[in-house]
């Protein structure tokens, strides 16, 4: 391997078929070949031909922390021979409660080789309203051993585990067996054995599912399923096979793009990453700053807000701007669609600074298929565009209603959540096919292999007071396409006469030129528009999406269903008539007209 930069995207070849019933199956003409059998290979495969490599570095008190491929084999050997002496094995997983760290990659590099079953679960469950959930996951997977971070921060939680009584380890504190403790154990035959058991088809993950509508899910994730994804990758990405891949990534590992896509794509092509302990909120954001000062990535992988406080940044700062380009090659954005004013920034910035081609991609995916499904291969220039099946899958856009359901067939499809038969069953359609729940349209109908567009969940759909039907999914997808103002919305409108949206700013400053410049975004959205497609009224929400309770879901998008439930209040003040102050209104219409008042309101355009 090399460090120069080869093709960037593969060229799609997509087969279409077009059935008598309305639903279309797309393909990659592509062969997927052979996947590693196990994603412990990588690992040993890197390990033997580049030990001193660093595979992953986080913050310390002295800079950054590093972990090689060769120590990163010796200390994951050591903790999986631990792990299996106290009980852990394919039946009884290993739970880990905690952020991204190095401690966190061993456990999870351990259970790779030892065959144990990895169940990364996010801080949330830490605190009192994810305690249930704990409670809910240990019942579900009778883990053997739960991991926590700190055990000073993870106390409280550790008592809620339910089933046989796991082994508890902490990273710092006390509480449980100390993790230098495992670190000191020699690999005997038990590791070899229970190596040699690990195939395609053993798990080596369950991640649970959002349960704001139920119980949580558990979908196992096979090294099978793993692995076919990042081969899928590097055909679709033939640069990751010719370039040594440079990560600074906050995603957690507890949903499936952090800890599948990112993670696994570092591990596979025997690339670095570096642990980024900031995020896409203005909090967290200046210790990314901070990091992307000293790291240059050369894929760099963000949400919708991260890259609107990026922006301003490296439009501030000239030297973190070079520092930031000088490797880079590929910038992903998911998690929303990306607004074009924001896509249009970033691309000036890397023509001003990026010493080559800077080229833009996103994806669709979710946990039951290990991540991602599609891939944009070229630049993104339509909002909510998803590209095209990755090779070795099948999509099928099956009618529901008037609307395509993506429906998913392939090696990275999870066989069924963990120990529900029922919901298992209900999941896949009589062909096999994975029932996403998301729809999706051709971005041209005459020629669907040209690629896809997110319409959003089915389930999310309404009708307004008149019967007529509100596309949910569509009109949040175009309303964060169209302003870079916003980093998140939810729709509201059900049995009322207007449709509106609950939205979260990008910014607080300067709150009344803020509320102007969503009234002329309002208006702008609208024009020409008919109900169903316009946007009578919007709504700024101060408080975050709140994961304790369920507005954000496993994967790390907002929850529609939970926001609303939550926040019916606030749905109520939005619908109000006449519309209260706080509601901003489009720049077109005169609130005059609306509360029939002879005075406008404070902040009205």
């Amino acid at each position: 391997m090399d460090d120069c930069v080869s093709q960037v995207f593969a060229e799609p070849a997509i087969e279409v078929r077009r059935r008598p019933d309305g639903s279309l199956l797309l393909r990659s003409a592509v062969p997927l070949g052979e996947p590693d059998p196990d994603l412990a290979r990588p690992l040993y495969r890197w390990a033997a031909a580049r030990p001193r490599s660093v595979l992953a570095a986080e913050r310390g008190a002295g800079g950054w922390r590093t972990l090689t491929y060769g120590d990163a084999r010796a200390s994951a050997e050591s903790l999986a021979q631990a792990l299996l002496e106290l009980g852990c094995g394919p039946d009884r997983p290993l739970v880990i409660l905690s952020g991204n760290s190095l401690r966190h990659l061993l456990l999870t590099l351990a259970g790779y080789l030892g065959g144990i079953p990895v169940v990364p679960l996010g801080t949330s469950y830490s605190s009192a309203g994810g305690r249930e959930r704990l409670r809910a996951v240990a019942a579900a997977v009778r883990p053997g051993a739960v991991y926590a971070e700190d055990g000073r921060e993870f106390g409280a939680a550790l008592t809620a585990p339910a089933g046989p009584a796991p082994v508890t380890i902490v990273g710092t504190g006390t509480g449980g067996v100390p993790f230098a403790d495992l670190l000191r154990t020699a690999p005997a035959e038990r590791l070899r054995a229970a190596r040699a058991a690990v195939g395609p088809d053993s798990i080596a993950k369950i991640f649970f599912t959002s349960g704001t509508t139920g119980r949580p899910k558990g979908v196992p994730n096979t090294h099978r399923m793993l692995c076919s994804v990042q081969q899928m990758m590097r055909l679709a990405w033939p640069f990751l096979t010719t370039t040594r891949l440079t990560l600074l990534d906050w995603l957690p590992w507890h949903h499936t793009f952090g800890g599948n896509h990112n993670l696994h794509m570092v591990l596979t092509n025997g690339g670095t990453l570096y642990i980024d302990d900031g995020g896409p909120t203005p909090p967290l954001f200046p210790r990314s700053a901070r990091n992307l000062a000293e790291v240059s990535p050369n894929v760099y992988f963000n949400v919708p807000a991260g890259f609107a406080l990026l922006a301003d940044e490296l439009e501030r700062d000239s030297g973190l701007a070079k520092s930031f380009f000088g490797e880079l090659h590929l910038l992903f954005s998911a998690g929303a669609p990306l607004p074009d004013p924001l896509r249009a920034r970033m691309l000036r910035l890397a023509e001003r600074f990026a010493p080559g081609e800077v080229r833009f991609t996103s994806s669709w995916g979710m946990t039951e298929t290990a991540s991602a499904v599609t891939s944009v291969h070229l630049d993104i220039d339509v909002p909510g565009a998803i590209g095209v099946p990755l090779p070795g899958l099948t999509l099928k856009l099956a009618p529901v209603g008037d609307l395509l359901e993506m429906r998913v067939a392939g090696p990275s499809v999870m066989p069924g959540y963990l120990g529900d038969p029922e919901r298992s069953g209900a999941a896949f359609d009589a062909e096999g096919f994975y029932r996403t729940g998301d729809a999706g349209a051709p971005v041209d109908e005459d020629d669907p292999g040209r690629g896809l567009l997110y319409r959003g969940r089915l389930g999310e759909d309404f009708k307004l007071a008149t019967g007529t039907w509100v596309r949910a999914g569509t009109l949040r997808a175009a309303l964060l396409g169209g302003t870079d103002a916003l980093t998140e919305a939810v729709i509201t409108g059900a049995g009322r006469s207007v449709v509106g949206a609950l939205a979260w700013p990008r910014r607080t400053g300067e709150p009344a030129a803020l509320r102007r410049e969503l009234a002329r975004t309002l208006a702008r959205f609208n024009a020409g528009q008919g109900s169903s497609r316009r946007i009578e009224r919007l709504l700024l929400l101060a408080a975050p999406p709140d994961r304790d309770t369920g507005e954000v879901t496993e994967k790390g998008s907002v929850c529609a269903s939970a926001v609303l439930r939550n926040r019916s209040a606030q749905v109520e003040l939005l619908h109000r008539d006449p519309a209260p102050p706080e509601v901003i209104l489009p720049a077109d219409r005169a609130r005059t007209a609306c509360d029939g008042a002879g005075h406008a309101h404070p902040g009205s355009a």
